[in-house]
């Protein structure tokens, strides 16, 4: 069996069994466009294989390592089906490299960050202060995903509920998200002064956009924000060579909701599953990357342990 045939036969086979597998499919069909397009399932060799791990050495480990673990799931489907004797891929998977902990800004660093907005950048022409500035406000607030920010529509901020659709999220998925008292006055006045600037009523329209009224661009946003961060002088001081980026906004919604849970005393196991639905997580274990351990959490974990101790409380 040819190797493009035995891969849409897999693929069709993970899809049919409930996974969305669109990682995975790519690495696949990547890999049968380098082995060529008459390539046997069963006549790809060891050396074909490395090359195609390493990509010319270009590959860090960690995508070696998924490169491998997708061709291992393929080869043994594979070799089930008779379609080839053995699996040409190392016997030894590529070790990953541990991910660098998200940084937590802490709530002094997003004032800061809010605060620059007005001056960082005075040559910013298309994205204006008073845009970064809510997007931002939005993205501490409520822990939105920086994509699913950007693809907001007017049609989608219910601001007299003080509610957010969010549509195709990771997964596909969709939810509600509830805004604050404060958050949904602040959109709705962002709104507001926009739609003078050329933006239209339309619920269509996107609900951030530039000065000329076109969607915000991820990689613009993306490249201001590194400007805006070195304009409030925020940078990681542990050696690590991963500075803090927008993304990191999100990790510190969810963990200084936790402290402040902590510090309120409040029932941890009824609202974790609160905040991992909010947060637009399958399962808790998918929320745990955002709620690393930080002094003030540990202090305030502490604090409750000690009361727990002393038959004070109990630990919720």
């Amino acid at each position: 069996m040819t190797l493009q045939e035995a891969v849409e036969q897999y693929t069709d086979c993970k899809r049919a069994m409930g996974a969305s597998f669109d990682t995975d499919a790519r690495i696949l069909l990547h890999f049968r466009r380098c082995a060529g397009p008459e390539a046997d399932c069963g006549d790809i060799t060891p050396e074909q294989a490395q090359a195609f791990l390493s990509n010319g050495g270009r590959c860090g480990p960690n995508s070696r390592a998924r490169k491998h673990s997708t061709l291992s799931g393929f080869y043994r489907y594979a070799i089930a089906r008779g379609w080839a004797r053995n699996s040409p891929l190392p016997p030894i998977a590529p070790t990953c490299v541990p991910p660098v902990p998200p940084y937590v800004y802490s709530r002094e660093e997003v004032r800061s960050l809010l605060e620059a907005t007005q001056s960082y950048s005075p040559r910013a022409l298309q994205l204006e202060p008073d845009t970064f500035r809510v997007l931002l406000t939005l993205l501490y607030g409520t822990g939105l995903r920086r994509g699913e920010a950007l693809r907001l529509q007017r049609r989608d901020l219910d601001l007299e509920q003080g509610l957010i659709h969010v549509r195709d999220a990771k997964g596909g998925k969709e939810r509600l998200v509830a805004l604050c008292a404060d958050l949904t006055r602040t959109l709705a006045d962002y709104d507001l002064r926009k739609r003078p600037h050329g933006a239209s009523a339309e619920e269509g329209q996107a609900f951030f956009v530039n000065r000329d009224g076109t969607p915000l661009a991820a990689t613009t946003v993306g490249a201001h924000f590194r400007k805006l961060r070195e304009a409030a002088g925020i940078r990681r001081t542990d050696g690590s060579p991963r500075q803090p980026c927008l993304h990191d906004l999100r990790h510190s919604f969810a963990t200084h909701r936790l402290t402040d849970w902590y510090r309120e005393g409040r029932d941890l196991r009824r609202l974790l599953p609160a905040l991992s639905t909010h947060l637009g997580h399958a399962s808790l274990r998918c929320s745990q990357v955002y709620l690393s351990m930080t002094p003030e959490l540990l202090e305030q974990a502490s604090l409750r342990f000690e009361h727990y101790a002393r038959g004070e409380g109990g630990l919720s």
